[in-house]
């Protein structure tokens, strides 16, 4: 079994455990639930870097990576240096998370927020909308077809975006339909964790134009970006390359400058 494995039954039992304390008919009653979301799409379209920041603690294939960032002083930082969006990791058990982490950060900026998260059950998606995300992730390597499409067709009927994260051609086949806005390709094999960004070269000529790609894990500097873009990527996600610093949000500024 590996890392991912594990990780599913961990939070199979996680999201049963929080759906016996907190009800549904709770989270659709939460003073967040009906409020407009912030497009990143649009906000990716629009912008020259495409750099999506996250907010991340730690990981199973780098243990410790910053546990001293408060969530507060990250969204305010990203927001500052321009960044298109954040991405918070809400996985308590392997990534040092939690959804409260989600509301602090829409409490601290107006950036659109990813839920960075192994969403296996609907009710994850309430609690998304709950706790204050714009966007979803879905990762294709630990859901069906029928799972993709009934996640994401939810996630649509709330208003809310979906990236669907992809690792080769087989799960961008059985993925790609009409309730997915952007795809998102990990150049980090979550079975071995190396990482390689001719994943996201090899994949980028069979992503469908119609959805924005991005391209996530393993992306350090300029450069890489500026290679990528030509290979049609709009969207770019940092986590560590900021996180593993004393200031996410003056890295993050710097990197942009750069970039421009």
């Amino acid at each position: 079994m590996n890392i991912l494995d594990q990780i599913v039954i961990d939070k199979r039992k996680e999201v049963d455990l929080r759906r016996s304390l907190i009800p549904t008919s709770q989270l659709e009653q939460s003073v967040l639930f009906e409020r407009d979301i912030i497009s990143l799409t649009e906000r990716l379209k629009n912008s020259a870097s495409g750099i999506i920041a996250e907010h991340k603690r730690r990981s199973p294939s780098k243990s410790i990576i910053n546990q001293n960032l408060n969530v507060f002083d990250v969204a305010q930082g990203y927001e500052s240096a321009g960044v298109c969006g954040m991405s918070v990791l809400t996985d308590g058990k392997y990534f040092g998370g939690s959804l409260d982490d989600l509301l602090v950060a829409k409490a601290s900026c107006n950036l659109p927020l990813l839920r960075k998260e192994f969403i296996i059950h609907p009710y994850q998606i309430l609690e998304a909308k709950a706790y204050g995300a714009d966007v979803i992730l879905l990762i294709a390597s630990i859901l069906s077809k029928v799972e993709i499409k009934k996640l994401s067709e939810l996630a649509k009927s709330l208003n809310l975006e979906v990236l669907l994260e992809i690792h080769n051609e087989e799960e961008l086949h059985k993925s790609v339909m009409p309730s997915l806005d952007m795809i998102g390709v990990n150049n980090r094999n979550l079975k071995t964790f190396e990482v390689s960004l001719d994943t996201s070269k090899h994949l980028s000529t069979l992503i469908p134009d119609d959805f924005i790609k991005i391209s996530e894990s393993g992306i350090s500097n300029i450069e890489s970006i500026k290679e990528l873009q030509h290979y049609g990527y709009q969207g770019f996600l940092i986590g560590e390359n900021f996180m593993k610093t004393d200031n996410a949000g003056e890295s993050a500024k710097l990197f942009i400058e750069n970039l421009s």
